[in-house]
């Protein structure tokens, strides 16, 4: 049986806020937790019930929610590989076949493409009481898939602040 229960909270205001992240990876693939950034981020507006929606802004990334553990980080890493060898031919790295959206000095990146489509584009989380309403082991993932690079996500928050 589902349950729900709602938590009133008392609200003063409604905020509607854009930020953008700048991260800069230094690894092929590399997992950095957003996590720290949007709870602060969270805290810093005084967001007190709503929403945050993070999205990459680039197709050789993704976001993921799921546990920052070493070992499953490297699990995960391994997948990608498996499913998207970096060393594999792929008609997007043809650049004599290929017409469409080259840009000088155009990176080999077949790969990073086949495996951000695995992941999302962004993701929403529920903010609670003035915190990020993840589970215990829950953390806001960026994912590299085309490192290392200067990166970008954009945050939107919105709900009632206090």
């Amino acid at each position: 049986m589902l349950v729900a229960t709602e938590i009133a909270p008392a609200v003063t205001r409604s905020i509607v806020r854009h930020v953008v992240l700048s991260v800069e990876t230094r690894r092929a693939v590399e997992f950095v937790d957003l996590t720290p950034a949007l709870s602060a981020t969270v805290h810093g507006l005084a967001l007190h019930e709503g929403i945050v929606t993070v999205q990459t802004r680039h197709t050789t990334t993704g976001i993921l929610i799921n546990e920052y553990e070493p070992l499953l980080l490297a699990d995960l890493e391994a997948m990608f590989e498996r499913i998207a060898p970096a060393t594999h031919t792929y008609a997007h790295d043809d650049f004599a076949r290929r017409t469409v959206n080259l840009m000088p000095g155009e990176r080999r990146n077949g790969h990073a493409h086949c495996r951000a489509a695995l992941l999302h584009a962004s993701e929403g989380v529920v903010v609670s009481q003035g915190a990020l309403a993840l589970g215990r082991w829950q953390r806001v993932l960026f994912v590299e898939l085309d490192g290392a690079q200067r990166r970008e996500i954009a945050v939107t928050l919105i709900g009632q602040a206090r």
